[in-house]
């Protein structure tokens, strides 16, 4: 099939561009293109006018701001995956990076066009949610922020306005000497997850957990923090048992079902993927 026709804008700057947003009813935002495109192409889209925010440069960057990491909306997968800042700073990011699609995907695609797609098997807001990160938006009225707790609205609906746009994130790394780990399983590499878990730990002077983030995605609407499983594991020593139950927590998540994956094989995906998740980012964690 072929994409329906639509009006076609490419503005120059960030203002320019909310103000087309402003300006239409019915606008999508265009920038890596690597899932819009597609849906555009099997006429699961139909938007009025196509925004292409590829020609702002002001959009694309990362930024070390002390204890936050800022990433523009615009900055392609691949730049975060070769970035020494990520690498160094945020780990658990690169780790998930290298699972989005093929070479040629992260080319393309861009960091902020993932979590407005907001697809529950995409690594990126995975991520974000077990970061806790807070998503940036504007509109030609002004600009907010909030949590990515807070940004799912619904099932691969972000809870924006019509007229705004998404146009950073911001991080917060994870103190020196954590473990991370994330994992997920597809049918081949390079496909979405069927279900993904990404944990984030560290210890303290009494070698007892005492910082624990458990996230899965795929297994609901929207990526899933883990709090029982958090729960579990803070103050222990993260022994065998431990992680058991935690593992068994992540496996009862209440999982969603559709015409290729029942939900009871999600939760044992889950269960498997984070047990093995927190058994690796213990052995990366500084005891």
């Amino acid at each position: 099939m072929k994409a329906p026709a639509v009006d076609y804008v490419a503005p120059r700057s960030l203002d320019e561009a909310l103000r087309c947003l402003a300006g239409t009813d019915n606008a999508r935002v265009l920038a890596g293109g690597q899932s819009l495109m597609a849906m555009l192409n099997m006429r699961f889209a139909f938007p009025d006018c196509l925004v292409d925010i590829n020609r702002i440069p002001e959009l694309a960057y990362l930024r070390d701001e002390g204890d936050t990491i800022r990433i523009g909306a615009m900055t392609r997968q691949r730049d975060v995956e070769f970035s020494d800042l990520v690498r160094d700073r945020l780990p658990i990011l690169r780790e998930a990076i290298l699972n989005v699609g093929h070479r040629q995907t992260r080319n393309r695609g861009t960091v902020g066009g993932s979590l407005c797609q907001l697809d529950p098997s995409a690594e990126i807001p995975t991520i974000a949610m077990a970061l806790d990160a807070r998503i940036h938006v504007a509109s030609a009225a002004g600009t907010r922020s909030l949590a990515m707790a807070d940004f799912p609205a619904g099932y691969m609906t972000p809870a924006m306005e019509a007229d705004e746009m998404l146009v950073g994130v911001s991080m917060q790394p994870w103190e020196p000497g954590h473990g991370w780990s994330f994992l997920e399983f597809s049918r081949r590499h390079g496909d979405f997850a069927i279900a993904s878990a990404a944990v984030l730990l560290r210890f303290g002077a009494d070698a007892r957990v005492e910082r624990c983030s458990i996230t899965l995605g795929g297994v609901s609407t929207a990526p899933v923090r883990m709090g029982l499983a958090e729960q579990a594991l803070l103050g222990t020593k993260a022994d065998a048992a431990d992680i058991e139950r935690a593992a068994a927590l992540c496996g009862a998540v209440e999982a969603s079902s559709d015409a290729y994956v029942p939900g009871w094989y999600r939760q044992r995906l889950a269960r498997v993927l984070s047990g093995r998740a927190i058994t690796r980012a213990l052995e990366r964690a500084t005891r």
